[in-house]
């Protein structure tokens, strides 16, 4: 690798865009992996210990999205005034110490009101450290930048699907408060390490983003020269986050108690195979950034929900193991590349100053979809005493997103 200092070039094993790469695979793998979808895995011995019902379970979910939601309009301003650094920071710093209450919670109002704090530093830990490879990295570069960062949230799944069952058949109806508790000191332990780590910018070390190119500050300049156009690109981009919001978080909410509850399986097994779906899911955002990276945004897009709409279809139709492991192989080899493509289409359109506060917009709608989803599965199953509606919902969606994602009008002239 080559690292820019001024007007020479000096040689560097790697560039210093890569540690930030690493530091915000950390971040995702706190904030997200175990801060979101360890759930999953948490949920069914939850419920079991505080009896709670399928719409109790989604009320969990729910809350820590509301969080999420709340943190998208904090997290610019957080930006602007304490930088990425610091923002990030204090975002691990309430996730580690609310799940550590949820571990000592009895009551569902606690949980869900912690849960909620959790949701309002994973959000601004998670938008800020993705909207990095704005500063750090050229337009080439960014969809494989921003999927590296998400196999955090693959090795998230791996750690809580080997954790938590051990933790429940060794410690029974403890099993789940330990789980939550240990989480909280690893993520506790890991923010250490990303704040001696991060950087806001290059500047700040005295070097140029890896790849950069003169012709990414005309493009930028192009799109800041039409705001209303801007506007409605957001708006439109923002639909489209809002369908895997809606979508991905049913399966990953809901699957292991599908496998518990519907199809029978041990919470051992089902735990296996959620393991399974982590590692399958950790290089899904690198591979789907690469695609997007090199054949368009707007591809990597309509492919992931291609798939997705199959995964979600299969599962819903119960027609057996089979169909179920191919549901899921599917589904984890597209899980986090949505985020990736996103967060490469916004720094593509903007200057780095600016993509971290228009991704915080387009979030809205992905927010607002992760609430609405979890909630509307657990009430469809308490309806129908099946996920099957819900996942048929979900790949009623994501046809939607497919059909909307033909429709955008996204300049593919500002990619490399």
């Amino acid at each position: 690798m080559f690292m820019n200092r001024g007007s020479s070039t000096t040689v560097h094993k790697i560039h210093y865009a890569w540690i930030i790469v690493f530091s915000g695979m950390l971040t995702l793998f706190c904030c997200m992996g175990l801060g979101r979808f360890a759930l999953g895995m948490l949920l069914p011995s939850m419920g079991t210990t505080l009896t709670l019902s399928y719409s109790e379970m989604g009320f969990i979910s729910t809350g820590n999205f509301v969080g999420y939601l709340l943190s998208v309009f904090l997290c610019g301003k957080m930006i602007t005034r304490f930088g990425e650094r610091r923002t990030i920071v204090v975002g691990l710093i309430l996730i580690s110490a609310s799940m550590l209450i949820v571990s000592l919670s009895q009551q569902l109002w606690l949980i869900v009101i912690m849960y909620f704090i959790t949701g309002i530093g994973s959000g601004a830990a998670n938008i800020t450290a993705m909207t990095l490879v704005a500063h750090w990295f050229s337009k080439k570069y960014r969809g494989r930048a921003a999927g590296y960062m998400i196999v955090g949230n693959g090795l998230g799944i791996m750690a809580s699907g080997l954790l938590i069952p051990w933790l429940n058949s060794n410690w029974g109806d403890s099993g789940w408060r330990i789980g939550w508790a240990s989480f909280s000191i690893i993520i506790a332990l890991l923010t250490l390490i990303i704040a001696a780590l991060v950087r806001n910018n290059p500047h700040a070390l005295s070097i140029s983003p890896l790849g950069e190119e003169p012709v990414e500050a005309t493009a930028a300049s192009n799109v800041q020269q039409a705001p209303d156009n801007l506007l409605r690109l957001i708006a439109h981009i923002g639909a489209i986050y809002f369908v895997f919001g809606f979508t991905y978080v049913i399966y990953a909410t809901f699957i292991v108690t599908t496998l518990v509850d519907e199809y029978g399986f041990s919470e051992a097994k089902a735990g296996s195979l959620w393991m399974t779906i982590g590692v399958l899911s950790v290089f899904s955002g690198a591979l789907f950034g690469w695609i997007s990276d090199h054949f368009g945004r707007k591809a990597g897009l309509i492919g992931v929900y291609s798939l997705q709409t199959v995964s979600y279809l299969l599962v819903a139709l119960m027609s057996g193991e089979y169909s179920l492991y191919l549901s899921m192989i599917l589904f984890a080899l597209t899980a986090f590349s949505i985020p990736a493509i996103i967060a490469a289409m916004v720094s593509d359109m903007l200057p780095p100053s600016e993509a971290g506060k228009v991704f915080g917009y387009v979030t809205f709608f992905f927010g607002v979809g992760q609430i609405g989803g979890p909630t509307m599965a657990g009430y469809l199953a308490e309806l129908s005493g099946t996920f099957s509606s819900g996942y048929l919902l979900a790949a009623l969606l994501t046809l939607t997103g497919i059909v909307l994602t033909s429709f955008l009008k996204y300049n593919s002239s500002t990619q490399t």
